[in-house]
């Protein structure tokens, strides 16, 4: 070929023809992943495959179109196809490739841009994201006071019925992040932004906050507080009361009397309460002891902070449900600590919160009390994402599934990008036996947040037997959480699935050594065992568990127990602990 004939020749072999039909197919299907594939639920990976497909693609084409040619006998290379008939039909037939992809590219996106309106149009108007107050001081060190003030707004405006509010786990995902306000409001599902900053110098604090229209990043209200540091407490008030002038909204009498209410006139005791809040978001065993200390000596500066008495009733569930420390010592700490919050507040969402979860996390059961604990929660505080959490996790319990899909999606609906509520929502499909389906909600929750942080959670990987993708996950999430029994006794399970007896056995000598005379891991010796078709083994240790109080996170329905479940012994242990076999 002449050099100086090449883009004659890239004419004649119709490369000019097919880069044009190529550009307009791949752009039809790029706006297909990217408006269609979201409004599907399709994961974010399948669209990065379509385009880099799509980008290797195109090389590939322009040489196929470069050296064969269609033709009625079908393809064949130029120099062959150049000797044969052609039929000038067959010359245009890429022009009505181009026209009809065209076509259904326009198509495509406006269907995309009209959905993506439609979406915003659907935000509610009364809902709101307190998004975290940036620290302005210059100290690090004083991220707990603007976390925790961004904390304190989230709870006093989560009073107010009229209004949603976005939970701390989901706001907090854009801390330090230069996300656009219509981004955020999208994927929080709100129609309001609150923003703003904190400088705390000596005794002195400066607030700043703005309120933001999410679909065009509008000002609807802004406002400074320079303030004493101990009258930080009536800013919140003021900050609570602006917004819902803004918003329109209507207080009854009680929830202007309950945003005017401060949790303590105690300086001190409100900023040790601040900082062990932001230990106890953490979940690891040691960051929740710590944010336990805290809690104590809030206390010690206030004994009337029914707030912090709640905090400490929440966090010794945490570790007596997880059997951190002993189940039944867990309990005790967990009633002692919700009856003084409630003692000294009864109209406090979080007391009543408090006060069900003895009923609802530790055998013997009692599911009633704690249901109607939950849900006088939610009377006071709407927003109250723990509240639905938890009166789903009771509802699992009592084997009620697709009421308790009902409360998880609440709580999921409140605060979004929380991956311990994403997790639960696996939980009715696991128990189901729809194990597909678990799996992959698993690992939706798994890109928000470290994976194997409950105890149920390892069924998912074995009934899919996915032990690749387990041991994998178990390898990450050791790197984090050091001497972790949630994490023994997952490799236990994944020994135990694969048939690795005495890998498992290993496990269960470490649990036991773990548990001591307080048997607190006797219910995950049990699955282990269960898992090995140790039938006697596994009943025996439940027994021994709940003659010693060490039942907490117990599911009847949970597959695992499925090799002893017809044993009338099973059945019996389920009617002591309070479950209906």
């Amino acid at each position: 070929m002449n050099p100086r004939n090449f883009f004659g020749e890239l004419k004649r072999r119709n490369v000019y023809k097919v880069a044009i039909a190529y550009a307009v197919v791949a752009w039809l299907l790029m706006q297909i992943a990217t408006q269609v594939f979201p409004f599907l639920e399709i994961p974010n990976w399948a669209i990065r495959l379509v385009i880099m497909l799509i980008v290797i693609g195109f090389p590939i084409a322009l040489v196929i179109a470069w050296a064969f040619e269609l033709t009625p006998e079908g393809l064949k290379r130029t120099e062959f196809a150049d000797e044969s008939p052609k039929k000038s039909s067959r010359n245009r037939a890429w022009i009505y490739v181009v026209i009809v992809a065209g076509a259904i590219s326009v198509g495509v996106f406006f269907l995309g841009r009209y959905t993506s309106s439609k979406q915003s149009a659907e935000l509610p108007e009364k809902s709101i994201a307190v998004l975290p107050l940036v620290n302005e001081s210059g100290d690090a060190s004083q991220d707990y006071f603007s976390d925790g003030l961004t904390e304190e707004l989230i709870n006093g405006l989560g009073q107010i019925r009229q209004l949603r509010v976005i939970g701390r786990n989901s706001s907090f995902q854009f801390k330090g992040k230069a996300e656009d306000s219509r981004t955020i409001g999208q994927v929080l599902g709100v129609a309001n932004l609150l923003e703003g900053s904190v400088r705390k110098v000596a005794d002195r604090v400066r607030i700043a906050v703005q309120l933001v229209r999410a679909t065009d990043g509008s000002q609807l209200w802004s406002q400074s507080y320079d303030r004493e540091l101990k009258d930080i407490l009536a800013v919140q008030e003021e900050i609570a009361t602006e917004i819902s002038e803004k918003l329109r909204l209507k207080l009854t009498g009680a929830e202007r009397q309950q945003l005017a209410k401060r949790p303590t006139e105690n300086l001190k005791a409100f900023e040790d309460y601040l900082e062990g809040r932001t230990y106890r978001q953490r979940n690891t065993r040691e960051d929740v002891l710590t944010a336990i200390r805290y809690c104590e000596k809030a206390i010690e500066e206030d004994r009337n902070y029914a707030l912090a008495y709640a905090g400490l009733a929440e966090a010794y569930s945490f570790l007596g449900a997880l059997s951190f420390i002993a189940p039944n010592e867990g309990r005790r700490k967990t009633e002692e600590a919700a009856r003084k919050a409630f003692a000294l507040d009864e109209n406090l969402a979080e007391a009543h919160v408090a006060l069900g979860l003895p009923y609802i996390l530790f055998a013997p059961y009692n599911f009633s009390l704690g249901d109607r604990e939950m849900r006088r929660a939610i009377e006071l505080s709407p927003s109250l994402a723990s509240a639905h959490f938890h009166l789903g996790i009771s509802l699992a319990r009592q084997g009620r599934l697709d009421e308790a899909l009902e409360e998880y999606l609440k709580a999921r609906e409140l605060d979004p990008l929380s991956s311990n509520l994403a997790r639960n929502l696996a939980v009715p499909y696991y128990f189901k036996r729809d194990y597909a389906r678990a799996l992959e909600l698993v690992r939706q929750a798994n890109e928000l947040g470290p994976p194997l942080s409950t105890t149920w959670e390892i069924g998912v990987y074995i009934q899919n037997r996915v032990f690749d993708e387990a041991l994998a996950d178990l390898e990450k999430a050791k790197r984090e959480r050091k001497n972790d029994s949630i994490l023994i006794y997952d490799t236990g399970m994944v020994n135990a699935a694969q048939g690795k007896r005495a890998e498992a056995l290993q496990m269960i000598k470490e649990l036991e050594e773990m548990s001591g005379a307080n048997l607190s891991q006797a219910q995950w010796i049990a699955k282990i065992y269960a898992i090995l078709n140790e039938k006697e083994q596994a009943l025996a240790c439940l027994e021994r568990g709940l003659a010693a109080g060490a039942i907490g996170t117990f599911y009847k329905d949970e597959p695992v127990w499925d090799p002893i479940r017809g044993d009338p012994r099973f059945a019996e242990l389920q009617r002591r602990m309070g479950l209906q076999p």
